[in-house]
């Protein structure tokens, strides 16, 4: 076969591989699907082993976050596996170490029983200290639409879910692979009124 009959065929067939390529990837990620983020996303595991009576309000805060941030996703780690986010319940407030936590680091949430006792939502609480160790620091005194307004919204208020602002810095975050090298700021914060 003449040289000019390979070349041709050579650019036929690496136009055609590349043409399925492209669409073997279109196929796979279609505009809008989170899948594709959510393999990209960076896995930080936690472990409520020690956090009794707490296990519904953290099941519920993980949940929401899950279901709002696409860079970072949290799971419950395996029964004696290590984990970025240790969580304990505790007889005095609210506290937890400001992240961002980075994976095969770690991070402590105390959830204080003194703030229930005081009449503060559960969930609010969890999701709440979960949010200081994606990074968040507190927004004190703050509206109920506001997770990290915390204990400054009053005890009536139920909100769990981070607003568009807190969403946005968690995704900022967590937006990288550089960014999942950055250091944990390390502060304890502290959530009483």
């Amino acid at each position: 076969m003449p040289l000019g009959t390979w070349l041709k065929a050579g650019s036929s067939a690496t136009a055609l591989v590349l043409a399925m390529a492209g669409a073997a990837t279109a196929a796979t990620t279609p505009a809008g699907d989170s899948s594709a983020a959510r393999a990209a996303a960076v896995t930080l595991r936690y472990d409520d082993s020690r956090a009794a009576g707490w296990e519904a309000a953290i099941a519920a805060g993980v949940a929401s976050w899950n279901a709002n941030v696409s860079n970072v996703r949290l799971v419950e780690a395996a029964p004696g596996a290590a984990a970025e986010i240790v969580i304990v319940a505790t007889t005095g407030w609210p506290q937890a170490t400001l992240g961002p936590v980075r994976p095969g680091r770690q991070v402590r949430v105390e959830l204080g029983s003194q703030a229930v006792d005081q009449g503060y939502n559960k969930t609010r609480i969890a999701a709440h200290e979960l949010g200081h160790s994606l990074g968040l620091p507190d927004t004190k005194p703050g509206p109920c639409s506001q997770l990290m307004s915390g204990s400054s919204a009053g005890t009536a208020c139920t909100n769990a879910t981070p607003n568009a602002t807190e969403r946005s810095r968690v995704q900022s975050a967590y937006a990288s692979a550089i960014a999942a090298l950055a250091p944990t700021d390390g502060r304890t914060l502290v959530d009483a009124p």
